[in-house]
């Protein structure tokens, strides 16, 4: 008897815990986790793209700088040039030295400034790419939230009355032994397999003559040697 009123509890139990599964994979929870991550994967680059947008402009800022100095330095130059002695031409070459050097520096500041530039219109345009991407998922997000919002509480609602039926079945089987059940259900779900065949139908193994004995003469709860479930066998199927 108190089998039977365990075998009852277990399909009352393994009935809420399918619809609760159920509901984790209800198509619409589904794709709300797939757009949430979505948006939080934007929201990361977003604040990727910002520090390297924030680390360029200082880059920039000092690639400037540098490039007005060279300016100023080959304007100084310049001068300098007009001004030398024609006579002196240790000293003009020593100046037309300093103002190649001056144009290669200034020839690679400009490379750099140009390079950055691109580097800046690209950051925008994936700016851009991301806040659209984002905003289009965020709408889908919300409009099916909403739809999901009621599903989810229609639901819950099902699955209430389902672990309301669990725990009344529950109430009509023995404390100690519904303390067994749930110590199997931690590692095999369901915790009860009926009896087929000589088989258990939980792993499919075929039981020894002196399982069957046991179970025949129920006497005691028995279970299964290769899964560990609690084997149920309705009168008169041993």
């Amino acid at each position: 008897m108190q089998l039977d009123q365990l075998w009852n509890y277990t399909q009352t139990d393994m009935e809420a815990e399918r619809f609760e599964n159920e509901m984790r994979k209800a198509p619409n929870r589904v794709r709300l986790l797939q757009l949430r991550n979505f948006i939080l994967e934007q929201q990361n680059n977003m604040k990727k793209v910002e520090a390297e947008v924030a680390s360029m402009a200082e880059r920039l800022e000092a690639a400037r700088a540098e490039y007005e100095k060279l300016s100023a330095s080959m304007q100084e130059l310049a001068g300098e040039l007009a001004e030398a002695q024609e006579d002196s031409v240790a000293e003009l070459e020593g100046l037309i030295e300093e103002a190649q050097r001056l144009t290669d520096a200034l020839s690679k500041c400009e490379q750099e400034l140009q390079k950055m530039r691109r580097d800046a219109e690209t950051r925008d345009r994936q700016q851009k790419e991301i806040r659209t991407k984002a905003a289009k998922s965020k709408q889908e997000y919300d409009q099916l939230k909403a739809v999901y919002d009621t599903e989810f509480k229609r639901d819950s609602e099902t699955l209430k009355g389902l672990k309301a039926k669990v725990d009344a079945a529950g109430k009509a089987v023995d404390p100690a032994l519904l303390e067994r059940y749930k110590s199997i259900r931690q590692h095999c779900v369901p915790p009860v397999a009926k009896l087929i065949n000589g088989q258990c139908s939980g792993c499919n193994m075929a039981l020894a003559s002196a399982v069957l004995r046991r179970i025949s003469a129920g006497d005691e709860i028995v279970e299964c040697d290769n899964c560990g479930r609690i084997l149920y066998a309705p009168e008169g199927t041993v």
